[in-house]
């Protein structure tokens, strides 16, 4: 939900033509492989809590984010998408001013459940079209109402579904322009190698876990070099996960990044975020505090050093809070 411009990672200030954005966030946004303008500072909607998500949307949209990165497994879409309608009809934003995700939830990954899952999500925004569609996650669950089948001995119900297949089947919604763009979640390269030697439609988009415990530089390079940008979900090192190891150090705590944001006279959290889209991905905190939502946006004044970024680099140690993403 923030803005640059970013084609083939190289910054261009205020070149901003397709998206209407408020002057103080036209700094960065990037530009897909389907000539699509994203936000690189999006507003990351995981689990955001039932009541709250819809004031929140409207928030960040007063606030200038206008990329929002949702799931069909968050629960929330159809808030969303109340938010996003009250703010169109305000005249606040155009529906063209907006870029909407959306994700495939494991459950649905058999080719003929597809579309319909799609459509599902669509309804849910009360939407005519989303900007992107990504698959969640390379494997396939039980399929069924529960979005987390487990057997008696506690471990994931998966099914034989190849993602390839799922991810063709996705090429669907785009060919019925339903949707602008597709893409993947939580892929490593040789499975994004796989779906490119079948796609047709390629995808635009690998979202995985990147902060400076874990900053994906390889990965970021492979994605470039095969026309995919990256996004960073948990930005700032998911400090209440529930599934991360015990040993993973806690970003947040991190008294290293606080005395490079006193340079700055920034937080520890705009250090991050600045960092990470000084290294070229899109970053997507999750929020609802407006204070929180206003303060994620205020790091278009400042540029990390250098030496400073080199530094941060060094604070790579594999810090992977989402254990399923190996």
């Amino acid at each position: 939900m923030v803005i640059a411009m970013t084609c083939g990672y190289s910054l261009h200030v205020n070149s901003m033509t397709s998206l209407a954005l408020p002057t103080t966030t036209r700094s960065l946004a990037v530009c897909l492989t389907t000539d699509a303008l994203v936000a690189a500072l999006p507003h990351h909607l995981f689990y955001a809590p039932p009541g709250e998500v819809e004031e929140a949307v409207k928030v960040a949209i007063d606030a200038g984010y206008r990329h929002f990165d949702c799931a069909f497994l968050y629960d929330n879409e159809k808030e969303i998408g109340r938010a996003i309608r009250s703010k169109i009809a305000e005249g606040k934003v155009k529906r063209e001013d907006l870029f909407i995700t959306s994700k495939l939830w494991n459950t649905h990954h058999r080719p003929e459940v597809v579309f319909s899952a799609f459509k599902k999500s669509l309804e849910n925004f009360g939407l005519d079209y989303l900007d992107l569609y990504l698959l969640h996650w390379p494997v396939a669950f039980k399929e069924g109402d529960d979005f987390f089948p487990y057997d008696a001995n506690g471990n994931f119900i998966t099914e034989d579904i190849d993602y390839v297949d799922t991810y063709l089947a996705m090429e669907e919604c785009v060919r019925k322009k339903l949707v602008k763009s597709i893409g993947v979640s939580n892929f490593n390269s040789q499975q994004i190698l796989r779906v490119l030697e079948k796609a047709t439609i390629k995808p635009v988009m690998n979202q995985v876990e990147c902060h400076p415990y874990l900053n994906q530089k390889k990965m970021t390079k492979f994605c470039k070099e095969h026309g995919l940008q990256v996004t960073a979900y948990s930005p700032l090192g998911a400090p209440n996960a529930k599934f991360a190891p015990k040993d993973v150090p806690k970003l947040m705590e991190d008294k290293r990044l606080v005395e490079v944001g006193k340079k700055y006279g920034k937080s520890l959290p705009q250090v991050v975020l600045r960092y990470l889209m000084q290294i070229g991905v899109i970053v997507i905190p999750k929020s609802t505090n407006p204070k929180r939502l206003k303060e994620n946006m205020d790091i278009f004044n400042f540029k990390l050093s250098d030496e400073d970024m080199k530094y941060i680099d060094s604070l790579n140690c594999n810090g992977r809070t989402c254990p399923f993403a190996q």
